[in-house]
């Protein structure tokens, strides 16, 4: 009888942990979304296009994995999308220059790396929000960006450069290898590693991070550095699938990314996301976008449904949180 009573604990331990997986709760959706929309227009499951959906989910993956970091260790970053600008006209004005391909590359990313540095070093050193300083920097860049190229295009670029955002390796595009590549990592370094402890850590709570000896600076300044790098890296494959690196790039992004975050289970107040949940929730949108398109709906009502979503996200998120006793 003890025994018995034993393995249904066990087994309702197991549900139960599953059940508070933040992944579960997009995971039902995604899959019931995939199949809805591969009835209505079976079109969705041509290779070409499931190719087109990953490619596009790949960019916002590559940014929102650096973006889950953020948000687990309790910060915000808004100037993604002009840091996605600024490290792909570096990139594009520097091959203009004749620079070698792989120096341009590394170029966009260590733009992105230094406006990272800025803001990690802005908002803990000097104590200021990171909404406010991130903001600040959204417009900032963009500005630099409009400098640059005075509102035009950065044209032509190099084949072999292109072939980074346009080409193709094993049947699969580059840019999706990168995010694969890029995603794997960030999931060990978050959970299995003391810097990604550190960072849940200090989303859960701050001053408690720093009793307990981490330095609570040298992670902020970090999961900035790391967005950053994510951020410039991004706008590098963006002017290379575009074959152009374009002032406007990157408009609007910022919100994609927090979105997907949201919407695959990272909290906004900190101390709990993962990857995964980051995955499935960009792809949930692009799989959202691409089969509005298929079914010919009009491109208004995606935003109208993306930014339900997002409510209902963060409610689900306020709710578990309120369940676990983490908000009164």
């Amino acid at each position: 009888m003890s025994e018995k009573a034993g393995g249904i604990g066990k087994r309702g331990g197991f549900w139960r942990r599953l059940s508070e997986k933040s992944e579960l709760g997009i995971a039902v959706p995604f899959v019931l979304l995939i199949v809805i929309v591969g009835i209505v227009n079976p079109v969705f499951f041509d290779v070409d296009n499931i190719l087109n959906v990953l490619r596009q989910s790949s960019f916002t993956f590559i940014i929102g994995l650096a973006m889950t970091f953020v948000l687990v260790g309790g910060g915000l970053d808004l100037s993604v999308g002009s840091v996605l600008a600024l490290g792909g006209v570096i990139a594009g004005l520097a091959l203009l220059g004749g620079v070698p391909i792989w120096i341009a590359v590394l170029l966009g990313v260590l733009a992105g790396v230094v406006i990272g540095l800025f803001n990690g070093i802005v908002v803990s050193v000097f104590k200021i929000p990171s909404l406010i300083v991130t903001l600040g920097m959204m417009y900032f860049a963009r500005g630099v960006v409009q400098v640059l190229t005075r509102g035009n295009p950065v044209y032509p670029l190099p084949e072999a450069f292109n072939f980074l955002g346009q080409g193709f390796l094993a049947g699969v595009p580059v840019v999706v290898i990168v995010a694969a590549v890029l995603g794997i990592f960030a999931h060990v370094v978050l959970t299995q590693t003391a810097y990604g402890r550190a960072v849940f850590a200090l989303g859960g709570n701050r001053e408690t991070a720093r009793l307990s000896g981490i330095n609570v600076q040298r992670v902020t300044i970090w999961i900035y550095v790391i967005c950053g790098a994510a951020s410039g890296l991004t706008g590098v494959l963006t002017a290379a699938r575009l074959a152009s690196a374009l002032s406007n790039a990157g408009t609007g992004m910022e919100l994609q990314v927090i979105a997907g975050c949201i919407i695959g289970g990272t909290s906004m107040f900190g101390g709990s996301g993962s990857i995964l949940g980051t995955l499935i929730g960009v792809a949930f949108m692009n799989i959202i976008a691409n089969g509005m398109v298929l079914m010919r709906i009009s491109v208004y009502y995606q935003s109208m449904v993306i930014g339900a979503i997002i409510i209902m996200a963060v409610g689900i998120d306020q709710y578990n949180r309120k369940r676990r006793g983490m908000i009164g």
